[in-house]
Formats: structure tokens, C-alpha cells, sequence
């Protein structure tokens, strides 16, 4: 299978610029709130997740196709933390302010 040089490059700066997007994600796990904390480890795994979705596409298009699986793993691993960030919006919503 032929692949671009201008898709390899694309999907290689995305997760560059996925790697750069742990900083501060790591800076705010540090920090002495526990809600930005608890919110921070679901940025991570979110980050985290990205990244294996995007360097299992690029794996598996590039060097070897065994590398694909790290593709659904990261979807999967998005698609939870999504669904946690979800609920916890939901929660937040339906909670009385008075």
C-alpha cells in the first residue's frame, strides 16, 4: 500500500503536537486543587488515548500493520473518557444551586 509523504508528515505533526499537549495536562495533575487534578487525569487519558489512536494509524499505514491495533485501543480509551466527561456534565447540570 502506497502512502502519501504529505499524510505521513500530517499525522506525524498531530501527534507531535499531541505529545506537546501533555504539559500542561502534567502541570495542572500537579497542582494542590483535587477538582483540577481529578479533571487533569481525564485530560491525560483523553491526551493519551489520542495519541495511540494517532500513532497506531500511522504505524500501521507506515512501518508494519501489526501496529494497527494500537488504533482501536485509543478510540476505545477516547470514546470512555468522552463518556465519563459526559456524565460528570450531567451530574454538574442536574444538581440543585440552591
Amino acid at each position: 500500500m502506497d502512502i502519501p509523504d504529505w499524510f505521513v508528515w500530517i499525522a506525524l505533526g498531530l501527534a507531535v503536537l499531541q505529545t506537546l499537549a501533555l504539559v500542561p495536562v502534567i502541570r495542572r495533575l500537579r497542582g494542590p486543587d483535587p477538582a483540577v487534578r481529578s479533571k487533569a487525569r481525564l485530560d491525560l487519558l483523553d491526551t493519551v488515548g489520542s495519541m495511540l489512536l494517532l500513532s497506531g494509524l500511522l504505524l500501521g499505514l507506515v512501518v508494519a500493520e501489526s501496529w494497527f491495533w494500537l488504533t482501536p485501543a485509543g478510540f476505545a480509551l477516547v470514546t470512555a473518557v468522552y463518556a465519563v466527561k459526559g456524565v460528570h456534565l450531567l451530574r454538574a447540570r442536574r444538581r440543585p444551586t440552591a
